[in-house]
């Protein structure tokens, strides 16, 4: 009985470890799924097919939008933390994206062989311009699911997949963050677990932000996947398109 319990234990205090504030202490539910029904209200699908798969919500381009599939929550948000699971079927890229009042904010971008936060450019034609705070390299596989994190407080993003985390600093984060929602670019990403929990400034950051790479410390050369996906949509539109 001992031996049960001690061990018990043990495994409440990896997964408290596993889950420990970063950047931010969470707080409040703002919005909670399992993405186990098919897509409807709140959710607004711009582009892109969005359906219930194998118990799940699944994200597909079609190629007659010349676009990346795109979907998103209504919210608008103070500081908050974003957590869900995703698995590649076959996309070449996906993300979770942010938008400001106007326009796009921040992302977390992600292909089977690479994850990068980032600024999103705020203007696309003025002087603002995307700043890219880590690019990893990595190995994401098909079938298998990863799970992401996005916290944003203040002036200040934090990104994590997997185990692979870093953070970023701008004067765009500080105004009203819009419409939380993903992206996939090819055929098919699977979303499911979606958590967005209202936020406050963890008292350790400092401490955490010491162990972390500095913004533009880890960029590492962007990889160009093999992807099995059948959509066509133009790379880099989705950076020359006003926020959806």
């Amino acid at each position: 009985m001992k031996v049960t319990t001690l061990l018990f234990l043990a495994l409440a205090s990896l997964a408290s470890a596993a889950d420990k504030p970063l950047l931010a202490i969470p707080g409040e539910v703002i919005y909670e799924s399992k993405l186990d029904t098919a897509p409807a209200a709140p959710w607004k699908a711009a582009k892109g097919q969005w359906e219930l798969k194998d118990g799940v919500m699944r994200g597909s381009e079609l190629e007659a939008d010349k676009h990346g599939a795109v979907t998103r929550l209504p919210n608008k948000l103070n500081d908050f933390i974003i957590e869900y699971e995703f698995k590649f079927e076959g996309a070449r890229t996906t993300s979770l994206s942010i938008n400001a009042v106007k326009d796009h904010m921040a992302r977390i971008n992600i292909t089977p062989k690479s994850v990068t936060i980032q600024k999103d450019d705020n203007d696309h034609e003025g002087p603002d311009k995307s700043v890219i705070f880590a690019r990893f390299p990595a190995e994401l596989t098909a079938g298998t699911w990863h799970k992401v994190r996005l916290e944003m407080v203040g002036d200040t993003m934090l990104g994590k997949v997997g185990d692979l985390t870093a953070w970023g600093s701008d004067a765009l984060f500080k105004t009203d963050k819009m419409s939380p929602g993903f992206t996939v670019s090819g055929q098919s990403v699977d979303f499911r677990n979606l958590t967005i929990r209202a936020a406050t400034l963890s008292p350790e950051w400092e401490t955490v932000k010491a162990t972390l790479p500095k913004p533009g410390e880890k960029v590492a050369p962007a990889a160009t996947p093999k992807g099995k996906g059948k959509g066509k949509g133009k790379k880099g539109e989705a950076k020359k398109k006003k926020a959806e």
